[in-house]
C-alpha cells in the first residue's frame, strides 16, 4: 500500500501538479508543498496515519492561513513501526510472490 500511494505522489508531481500551475500561476503556501509533505508523512508514519496527515495538511491550505514551515511531525515510539521507505528513494524492484 505504501509504494502504491507513493507512486501515486510521484506520479501526481510529475504530470498533474506542471499543469496545475500553469494555468492557475502561483506557489505554494506552505514548504514543503503538500504532495512532498504526502510522501514523507507515509513513507515516516505508514498509509493509514500518512494519509490522515495529509488530509489535514490539504484542509489547512486555504486562503485564509499564512503558510510557511510545516514539518510532518516525527513518528512516535508509541505508535507501530512504520515502513522503513523513504520518498525520495526508488522503489525496491517488484518481486512476484511465490
Amino acid at each position: 500500500m505504501t509504494r502504491i500511494l507513493l507512486t501515486l505522489l510521484a506520479l501526481y508531481r510529475r504530470w498533474l501538479s506542471p499543469a496545475i500551475h500553469a494555468l492557475k500561476p502561483g506557489g505554494c503556501r506552505y514548504v514543503p508543498t503538500c504532495s512532498e509533505y504526502a510522501s514523507i508523512a507515509i513513507a515516516t508514519h505508514g498509509p493509514w496515519r500518512g494519509v490522515t496527515l495529509a488530509i489535514w495538511r490539504l484542509l489547512r491550505c486555504n486562503p485564509f492561513t499564512r503558510g510557511g514551515l510545516d514539518n510532518v511531525p516525527p513518528h512516535s515510539p508509541h505508535q507501530p513501526h512504520a515502513p522503513a521507505v523513504s520518498p525520495h528513494e526508488p522503489l525496491p524492484p517488484y518481486e512476484p510472490l511465490p
